[in-house]
């Protein structure tokens, strides 16, 4: 465990909580979904380490075990968070995987800092290219009238909040694929948010348009998605990122929810090591 101090803010810097296996492997950085943590990739960090990697995970700012500033919420910050962790630990040739809201870091990363330290990336479940639903963004998979609901529900309970989002991130076509013991370990995941910053990113992943940041990936990438995404769907976001990314592979995992580097553990390892490996 160690800390990062990823951004000199106005009133003090913000240090990230981050969990580095170490050694000497290729290092794997994995970039958390919203409302979670670091400690989200449980399933990952094990089977990485085995296969010989250095597997890094951080809490992103306002969540986890992380500093909560009052702001710094938007992508462009958060990408220099990432990029700060990558030069503090003096990480090259690495991999980055971005699941759900952590696929913007990844896209955004390109568009700032280019590919100089990145050997190759992972869209998991990610949120690119543009959720929000508008005029010129019709494929949008997130209306505004959904984005406006969401933000409402969580300032008014977060309890109840968590427990709607995690079920349906968990499930396809309301069916459960975890065990209520996993989803009740998402829950006090999120209850680890702090919620100006959990609203502050439900805007920054709703609004944010990743158009322009997809096509400066020029290193290999792969996206990966469940199929029964009812979170961040599939046709809307997955299938439009593998266009717009020239050098990119696609797998999509049958009968999957959004979670599903938790429900289908083994083959979202299987198939990242797979990538890992070339």
């Amino acid at each position: 465990m160690t800390e990062v101090t990823a951004h000199h803010g106005l009133f003090k810097d913000t240090n990230l909580h981050v969990d580095d296996t170490g050694g000497s492997g290729r290092p794997v950085v994995l970039i958390h979904g919203w409302p979670l943590s670091g400690e989200s990739w449980m399933n990952q960090v094990g089977p990485l380490q085995g296969a010989g990697y250095r597997v890094i995970t951080y809490d992103r700012r306002g969540f986890g075990r992380s500093d909560k500033p009052m702001t710094g919420y938007t992508y462009d910050t958060l990408t220099e968070d990432l990029h700060a962790l990558l030069e503090e630990l003096d990480l090259n040739d690495v991999t980055l995987i971005g699941f759900s809201m952590g696929g913007g870091e990844v896209a955004r990363y390109f568009t700032k800092y280019g590919s100089e330290r990145i050997r190759s990336v992972v869209f998991a479940s990610a949120v690119p290219p543009y959720m929000m639903q508008t005029d010129d963004n019709p494929d949008g998979p997130l209306s505004k009238s959904q984005a406006a609901e969401m933000a409402a529900n969580l300032t008014k309970d977060e309890d109840s909040f968590y427990d709607q989002f995690t079920t349906e991130f968990f499930s396809v076509n309301g069916e459960l694929k975890v065990t209520e013991q996993q989803r009740q370990e998402a829950i006090a995941l999120c209850k680890q948010a702090d919620k100006k910053a959990a609203l502050a990113c439900m805007t920054a992943f709703g609004a944010t348009d990743f158009r322009e940041d997809l096509p400066e990936v020029d290193v290999p990438a792969l996206v990966l998605h469940g199929e029964g995404d009812g979170t961040v769907p599939f046709e809307g976001s997955g299938r439009r990122t593998h266009a717009a990314v020239s050098n990119s592979e696609l797998h999509v995992i049958a009968d999957a929810p959004h979670g599903c580097n938790v429900s289908h553990a083994d083959e979202w390892n299987r198939v990242v090591l797979d990538f890992l490996s070339r």
